[in-house]
């Protein structure tokens, strides 16, 4: 059966730098924006600002949807990731997880050009960010089960 992973991701910008998570993957370190997969009786708002909160420390709501991106792993996993967009005033020194090891705020140059990033779609996300389309969250509805159908009156 087709069961695509669903993760959300979030391109957090501030001052013409942009937010990303460094972790260590197989004893590499890899650069990555805040992301996660979703879970079960979450929307992908409610994902999107848990991961945020998780990763970095910093409490912040997605402002735009981005871009979906369909993406199949070197290891034929297939994923959607529903990108996201948030801008700050100003850069913050986030504090971290333990599982990431550490915070930076990097030029898109710098992310575009780097050999460190965990997957392809950190840099097509910059890449969507420095566009200027930016879609409505409202794009994305999210319906509590159970919810009511509305019926017709005669």
């Amino acid at each position: 059966m087709f069961k695509p992973h669903v993760t959300v991701a979030c391109v957090v910008q501030a001052e013409n730098h942009f937010l990303i998570v460094e972790e260590e993957i197989r004893g590499k370190a890899t650069w990555n924006q805040p992301a996660v997969h979703l879970e079960a009786n979450e929307t992908l708002i409610q994902a999107a600002r848990r991961e945020l909160w998780e990763e970095t420390g910093l409490s912040a709501a997605p402002q735009t949807f981005l871009r979906l991106h369909q993406w199949i792993a070197p290891d034929q996993t297939p994923f959607l990731r529903f990108c996201f967009a948030i801008d700050l005033p100003t850069r913050l020194p986030p504090p971290h997880d333990s599982d990431i090891s550490g915070c930076h705020w990097l030029t898109a140059e710098e992310i575009l050009h780097s050999t460190q990033l965990r997957l392809p779609l950190v840099a097509e996300s910059i890449r969507c960010y420095l566009m200027p389309e930016r879609y409505p969250l409202s794009l994305l509805g999210a319906f509590n089960w159970p919810f009511e159908i509305p019926i017709a009156q005669d």
